[in-house]
């Protein structure tokens, strides 16, 4: 059950980080990048010894990993 909730978080994450970039990708892209944003936004929540709890705090903390993934691709595209 755990993965199953993980991967709905992802593509959450990446919709919502896409919407936020202005973006327009597919369902698989958002999976990604979603899930890759997870790994950032955690990572970024352990350096500020923030603890996330709950579908909605993991939501938000991977959708900024999202952002963050989102906007460092566009400056290595835009070049």
């Amino acid at each position: 059950m755990g993965w199953i909730v993980a991967i709905l978080i992802g593509i959450a994450a990446g919709w919502l980080a896409e919407k936020i970039m202005g973006r327009n990708h597919g369902l698989v892209t958002n999976l990604v990048v979603g899930v890759i944003g997870g790994l950032i936004g955690g990572f970024i929540a352990t350096q500020l010894n923030i603890g996330v709890s709950g579908l909605l705090g993991t939501l938000i903390f991977a959708t900024l990993g999202a952002v963050i993934l989102l906007f460092i691709v566009g400056l290595f595209k835009r070049r």
